[in-house]
């Protein structure tokens, strides 16, 4: 067997057929020392075929491994993100009812089986009373994303109410509180008390819209009159009170600081 002249011109390398510049003792790319493997001729050896371009073919893919690997683990860490893409169909037992929640998952809880109820078979006010408790335990645990996702929803399932209650009303001014819409809130607020006009609900609903827009002297106004009208409304064993009293105690509480 010829060894290659290592004083000649430019040659192969034996190992992988790469390009030898003038004198190369060793293959730039392989490292094989001229001479070593079989020997690899001008004319089978090309340097833009697939020899050539498999390193740097290999090295790419692993790269592109690599970003979708951590663009992946950092996508659940985005912030509000926690319970966003796929997370959000999961059940959740005070959306799809008892024991329709696995363990472990946001908002499970309660014991027995049974499948999500189909929410076409729900009552518009069922429905509209559903994703206003979905939206409200979003927004406690801070799940800013899922809030969004559902937000129109929601709104559009209160929208869609023929005579919405005094509740309804504020269960919808509660979501457009949350998503920032303190117009609807307002209108809400407005609605209830032209009817009620102590309505403890429709009182801190009205106070919580006005610092929306960061009118604190109407909100003390609302605040005032919430104050004003609480014992006799508690008195009056109205339902709604009991089922929301844990955000009219809040509201109280703050009151009462101003």
């Amino acid at each position: 067997m010829t060894l290659p002249n290592t004083s000649a011109g430019a040659g192969f390398c034996a190992a992988c057929g790469a390009a030898l510049s003038t004198g190369a003792r060793f293959c730039h790319r392989c490292g094989t020392p001229l001479g070593q493997g079989l020997p690899v001729t001008a004319k089978t050896a090309q340097p833009g075929g697939v020899a050539a371009v498999l390193p740097w073919g290999v090295a790419f893919v692993a790269l592109l491994a690599l970003i979708a690997m951590v663009a992946g683990k950092n996508f659940g860490a985005a912030k509000g993100s926690a319970v966003d893409g796929s997370a959000n169909s999961l059940p959740t037992q005070a959306i799809d009812g008892p024991g329709a929640a696995p363990q472990g998952a946001p908002f499970a809880g309660g014991a027995g089986g049974g499948a999500a109820p189909n929410i076409a078979n729900l009552s518009p006010s069922e429905r509209a009373n559903r994703l206003y408790t979905r939206i409200m335990e979003y927004a406690e645990f801070g799940k800013v994303d899922s809030v969004a996702f559902f937000a129109p929803m929601a709104l559009a399932s209160h929208e869609m109410l023929e005579s919405p209650t005094a509740d309804e009303r504020y269960h919808y001014g509660r979501i457009a509180e949350v998503t920032n819409t303190p117009a609807v809130a307002k209108a809400q607020a407005d609605t209830i008390l032209q009817g009620q006009p102590d309505n403890l609900l429709g009182l801190l609903l009205a106070a919580r819209a006005a610092r929306l827009t960061n009118d604190e002297a109407t909100a003390r106004t609302f605040d005032a009159r919430l104050l004003k009208a609480l014992a006799p409304q508690l008195a009056s064993q109205v339902e709604d009170y009991q089922v929301h009293r844990a955000e009219i105690d809040r509201a109280v509480a703050d009151a009462q600081k101003k």
